[in-house]
């Protein structure tokens, strides 16, 4: 009885008319949230945020100068930032003005906090909506290649959490690592997209050899060029899928090997992570950064960024996987499982860590 009175509670006769309104109250928030984000990515890649951080309050004009930008479309936007409490507006002077608290979160110069980075998502992701609605109708997924700017938001993305943090938070997450690239061992990036993770170690080590592998070409490109324009004779760039890594007969062994944020969408995760494992020497780390979750949907009702994470996956790291005929693991496999992965491809000693600046990621750290 227990049972069916629980099933009867979500089907009560007549609707709480104050949680009906308060819900729809809600949704009409979501709404104006929505198109906010649509227009905090507009604001980011335009630089508009950036030419406003140390401007006076300005008119649309002087604002559109500054930027370079389109006055008309420069006018409309202010409407927007000025409705959604962003930017603040003088009606009598018929000025805009940033302040500085919100400039913290929206402009370039604070790289670590600028929240209109990962507003891009949103129209990165709108734009594949009609392939994700066929594939709910029909399965299947959608190819990589259908993300045009995917690359160039992830680059942004790791610029943010990864990069900044490698030599002061990451890498001392395994005990003596630094003194080791310090006087040289072999390193591995699996998916290393623009490799600006890559190209930051090899400046910090030269005396280490850094090689990336990732299945785009546009990506590689760019990082073979990043690393030209470094200097980095160090590091090495490859269109290589990682999939075949286990059966391959590349040079190896590798004393470290690492993924950010690059395991949850491969066409079969466990594979690669076999492979990894053939990889790595025997005294060697494996250090993975993964987004942080859980594999229970309920215990990712408090997550900060949850509803986000949950639609970045199924609209772009689930759906690149199923594209490929793959396993469509999706962004948040969450710990429990990727542990279970972990130890199946043959890592014996595996510790999970998390970072204070980041409430987006777990760190792995796993050993044979």
């Amino acid at each position: 009885m227990t049972g069916n009175a629980e099933t009867l509670s979500y089907h009560a006769t007549e609707p709480d008319q104050a949680a009906a309104d308060a819900f729809g109250d809600r949704m009409v928030d979501t709404l104006n949230s929505g198109a906010l984000a649509l227009m905090i990515s507009v604001g980011h890649r335009t630089g508009l945020f950036d030419a406003m951080a140390d401007m006076p309050a300005a008119s649309s004009a002087e604002i559109a100068k500054k930027a370079g930008l389109d006055e008309r479309y420069v006018r409309e936007w202010l409407g927007a930032m000025t409705v959604g409490d962003i930017v603040k507006n003088n009606p009598e002077r018929e000025t805009y003005y940033l302040p500085p608290e919100h400039a913290a979160s929206l402009c370039r110069e604070s790289p670590t906090d600028n929240i209109a980075v990962f507003a891009q998502y949103i129209p990165l992701l709108g734009s594949v909506e009609n392939d994700i609605v066929h594939c709910f109708r029909r399965g299947g997924g959608v190819p990589y290649e259908r993300f045009e700017r995917f690359h160039d938001v992830m680059a942004e993305d790791s610029g943010q959490s990864v990069v900044p943090a490698l030599e002061t938070d990451i890498l001392p997450l395994v005990p003596g690592l630094i003194e080791r690239l310090k006087k040289g061992i072999q390193v591995l990036d699996i998916g290393c997209g623009r490799g600006r993770a890559l190209n930051k170690l090899a400046r910090l080590f030269p005396n280490s050899r850094f090689t990336g592998y990732d299945i785009s070409e546009d990506a590689i490109r760019y990082a073979g060029q990043e690393a030209r324009a470094l200097g980095n004779e160090n590091a090495t760039f490859e269109i290589f899928d990682v999939s075949d890594l286990e059966h391959s007969e590349r040079p190896g062994p590798y004393d470290l090997i690492t993924t950010f944020d690059a395991v949850h969408d491969q066409k079969d995760p466990l594979t690669v992570l076999r492979g990894i494992r053939k990889a790595l020497s025997d005294d060697g780390v494996y250090l993975a950064q993964d987004i942080k979750g859980s594999s229970h949907h309920h215990s990712d009702r408090d997550h900060p960024i949850g509803p986000l994470l949950y639609t970045i996956s199924c609209m772009h790291c689930m759906t690149v996987s199923l594209a490929q005929d793959g396993e469509g693991l999706g962004a948040m496999w969450g710990k429990e499982k990727a542990l279970e992965y972990f130890r199946a491809a043959g890592f014996r000693n595996i510790e999970v860590h998390e970072l204070e600046h980041d409430f987006q990621n777990y760190w792995y750290v796993c050993r044979p």
